[in-house]
């Protein structure tokens, strides 16, 4: 393990516990990570170093050791946990317990929770990026909680909201009110998270009011990994993706095709990345993560359980496609007034 980058990990993980999980010395911390990979050993001995700083009481326990026991010590474990006690996972992949939702159970028992998910996929080379965007982002007049707070404020207020890229626009009517990613959790039921965190993300409150065209640079595969491209066309019809242009990637026509054999081809997410760590140069590969670079991405597909619409039956959707925006401008209309909050080079006014 490179010491700088444990180090750095320590001091960026002592954020995150201090100022936004808010830990508590009277509460206990559980980690549970796995040695598979060498980013997940770099996290795992960041949090010791912080939460010995921190003198926070903590247990360390070794997955694939207790996991040879069976599944039932893992969920004793967890029942064995009080209520806003912390429980950290730490994982190359992602933990199986069968059907068994870990995240979603230490929440009903009132758990806070940090999630490290699919190490496994950021290389070597980007190690110290997925390191320096676990950066509590606190610098620079509160960097998280200003510029989330001003997409707050505005985005309900618009009657339109505007992408426009090179020939193409497209333009959507009033949005549901933003939900936050932002490590900010104050009166909110679920305290924590996947990791790294940065975004503020909506949805057209009425799908057949997005129209238009757009470009698309990067998307998730399969095997949800972001797959980078010459800027290609999409073109959008009451929310549907309808057609697009010559030199889009057959890999992307095949994920369309196969959304369109179980459902519509809606878009529904759209997403305000925050996280100025990541870099379409030096990206992180897992969706998860990457989805937080600054800049905008729309979902491909019914599934967007956050929100709820007439006609959708959240359990039955399947298809949650991230698609990652070229851009120029980032317009709102509010009282009639076109008010520009992005452009190619990032948020502006702040």
């Amino acid at each position: 393990m490179t010491p700088e980058l444990v180090k750095q990990a320590s001091k960026n993980i002592q954020d995150i516990l201090q100022h936004s999980l808010k830990i508590d010395p009277d509460h206990n911390v559980v980690v549970i990570y796995d040695t598979d990979y060498d980013l997940t050993k770099i996290l795992t001995e960041g949090y010791k170093i912080a939460l010995e700083n921190l003198s926070q009481k903590a247990n360390f326990y070794d997955f694939n050791e207790m996991i040879i026991y069976g599944k039932d010590e893992i969920i004793k474990l967890f029942n064995n946990c009080k209520p806003y006690d912390l429980v950290v996972l730490i994982q190359s992949g992602s933990f199986r317990l069968d059907d068994f939702r870990i995240r979603l159970h230490l929440f009903s028992k009132k758990l806070k929770v940090v999630e490290h998910l699919h190490l496994h996929r950021n290389k070597p080379d980007v190690f110290d990026v997925y390191i320096n965007s676990l950066k509590y982002d606190q610098e620079e007049q509160n960097w998280y909680q200003k510029k989330a707070q001003q997409l707050v404020n505005q985005l309900p207020a618009a009657t339109k909201l505007e992408f426009t890229y090179s020939d193409s626009s497209l333009t959507t009517g009033k949005l549901e009110i933003p939900k936050l990613n932002i490590g900010d959790y104050s009166n909110m039921e679920n305290i924590g998270g996947t990791f790294p965190i940065g975004e503020v993300f909506t949805e057209s409150k009425d799908f057949e009011s997005m129209n238009g065209s757009i470009y698309i640079y990067g998307f998730a595969d399969r095997s949800f990994n972001i797959s980078f491209y010459d800027p290609f066309r999409i073109d959008i019809q009451k929310g549907l993706v309808v057609g697009y242009g010559p030199n889009t990637p057959d890999k992307f026509i095949e994920v369309l095709h196969f959304i369109k054999e179980s459902e519509r081809p809606l878009v529904r997410e759209i997403g305000f990345g925050l996280n100025r760590a990541i870099s379409k140069q030096r990206p992180l590969d897992d969706i998860t993560a990457y989805e937080r670079i600054v800049g905008i991405h729309l979902s491909l597909g019914e599934k967007h359980s956050v929100y709820k619409k007439t006609g959708i039956k959240t359990h039955k959707t399947k298809f949650h496609v991230d698609l990652f925006l070229c851009i120029d401008r980032v317009n709102l209309t509010i009282d009639e007034q076109k008010v520009t909050i992005m452009d190619q080079n990032g948020y502006l006014n702040i």
